[in-house]
């Protein structure tokens, strides 16, 4: 999902297929542990909205910062990968991720945590393209949709299941234990890749605009922070306005996009907009953001409807959404199958359909409704998304050329936050302010909760209704040519040419 390391010329003897799958399993792990505190958090707000006494907007932040970082360090890792070698790149995304983690646990303030879960995302913003642009470059085109199907696992399994283990964490003892768990995990992960990797290709120095960096942090936050603030409790109290501040980070995200056309006639852009005139890549791209908002508004309402409207414990909520991301994980590699036989649009229209639905029934949800049915709901929403998210991510990369794949990368992946993001704000922004309303004319504070969290899985299901039209608009592109074989470097520096595998 970012810019690819350059890739020196091929002149030595191939390494063993066994050495290429152990490299994409090593990164496929790693990033399973890094993109599952994604959404540790959101079954804990409750518990630290009553510990830190914040607001559920406030500590919907937890999340909606971890995407929000994810999304404006990823363009910059393009630039930053080309400059250092795969170890290296790991090293570092492992070793911010195990100091945000260890600054979490310890946090003493609910600042001190907000902070962590950005030091937290800095390290997995370079995990994710790292993953990426290493199977792009090791996995020949016909065997892409099994091995991205196994991918769904990280990218959207790891972030479905952070609810059901926090759940479980939380039933144990306190919220700390999320990232105390974690962290001997993930230390064991990093001293074992970092002995295993080996290097794939030369890094190269690149330019890059600093203008640009700005201009995507302060557009992108501001959008954000803008939609957190519409139809929040407090948000006529505001010093400004949430709609000038959502209107205020539109622009600057339209001068960004100005900026990058502009350097595409005269330099090198950050991120090279010719990739959207590609019809494949941008029709999924425009699937995958409504789908990424749709899916993250879900997951953040879910816990809180079962544990302050149904009454459900932590681990009774955990073990409940325990179920719908094994689904997505069970199918993932069986929809990634199918794409290599039936393509996209037979797979893509069919999940759009049944997660809109799914969307819909829970916005129909009460405090009477059986916690049965919201299992049945989640497994089958969590089935439809895996049957949406791997013809998606294959689709929409393989219809490049080789030389946008990591622009392409870079922009799907941003995005991708930037979209879960705007989600999770919507609903909870809506959640919170039908809520008021519901109190204000005299419901008790359940049933207050609850026509605010019916309203905010209303968003969701028009953003289901959304994804299904720009489905139907899915094809399956034409089969690219196989790209030549990249170099990789062992740790003594040894340069040896992969071998095609079906890895993954």
């Amino acid at each position: 999902m970012t810019e690819g390391i350059m890739l020196a010329p091929h002149t030595a003897p191939a390494l063993p297929p066994a050495r290429v799958t152990a490299v994409l399993r090593i990164l496929v792990l790693s990033t399973f542990v890094v993109l599952l505190n994604e959404t540790i958090m959101v079954n804990a707000i409750p518990r630290l909205m009553r510990e830190f006494e914040v607001t559920a907007a406030a500590a919907g932040w937890l999340s909606t910062s971890f995407m929000l970082t994810m999304a404006v360090v990823i363009p910059v890792t393009g630039w930053f990968l080309q400059r250092v070698t795969t170890r290296t790149a790991y090293g570092l995304a492992m070793a911010l991720f195990l100091a945000g983690t260890a600054l979490a646990a310890a946090a003493p303030t609910f600042s001190v945590l907000l902070a962590a879960r950005v030091i937290q995302a800095g390290g997995t913003a370079v995990m994710m393209p790292l993953l990426m642009t290493t199977l792009m470059t090791l996995v020949p085109p016909h065997d892409r949709g099994r091995v991205m199907g196994n991918i769904t696992l990280v990218i959207s399994v790891a972030p479905a299941l952070g609810p059901a283990a926090s759940g479980v964490l939380l039933q144990l003892g306190t919220w700390r234990l999320l990232f105390l768990a974690v962290l001997p995990i993930a230390g064991a992960m990093a001293l074992f890749g970092r002995r295993q990797l080996v290097n794939i290709g030369e890094p190269q120095a690149g330019p890059i605009d600093w203008l640009s960096v700005p201009l995507a942090a302060v557009g992108f936050g501001a959008l954000v922070y803008g939609l957190s603030g519409l139809g929040a409790e407090n948000s006529a109290q505001a010093p400004v306005p949430p709609a000038v501040t959502t209107l205020a980070g539109g622009v600057l995200v339209g001068l960004f996009a100005w900026r990058q056309l502009a350097l595409q006639r005269t330099s090198t852009p950050l991120l090279d907009l010719r990739t959207l005139t590609y019809r494949h890549f941008s029709v999924a791209l425009g699937l995958m953001c409504l789908s990424f908002m749709a899916l993250m508004g879900a997951f953040i309402l879910l816990p809180i409807y079962l544990q302050e409207v149904s009454g459900l414990t932590s681990l009774q909520t955990g073990l409940l959404l325990i179920p719908g991301g094994l689904t997505m994980g069970l199918l993932g590699p069986q929809v990634g199958k199918l794409y290599d036989r039936l393509g996209a649009a037979r797979l893509v229209v069919p999940g759009a359909v049944l997660t809109a639905v799914c969307l819909a029934l829970f916005a129909l949800t009460s405090e009477q409704t059986s916690p049965w049915l919201v299992l049945a709901l989640h497994v089958a929403l969590s089935a439809g998304m895996a049957f949406v998210f791997t013809p998606v991510f294959t689709s929409g990369l393989s219809v490049l050329p080789p030389h946008l794949y990591p622009h392409g990368s870079a922009i799907l992946g941003s995005l991708q936050q930037v979209a879960a993001a705007a989600g999770t704000a919507l609903v909870i922004s809506v959640m919170s302010g039908h809520a008021a309303t519901a109190a204000a004319d005299g419901a008790d504070t359940t049933g207050a909760l609850a026509t605010g969290i019916r309203w905010g899985f209303g968003v969701g299901a028009v953003i289901g209704g959304l994804t299904v039209l720009v489905a139907l608009l899915v094809r399956t592109p034409p089969a690219p040519q196989q790209p030549a074989e990249p170099e990789v470097q062992d740790e003594d520096g040894t340069t040896n040419k992969t071998a095609r595998t079906p890895a993954g």
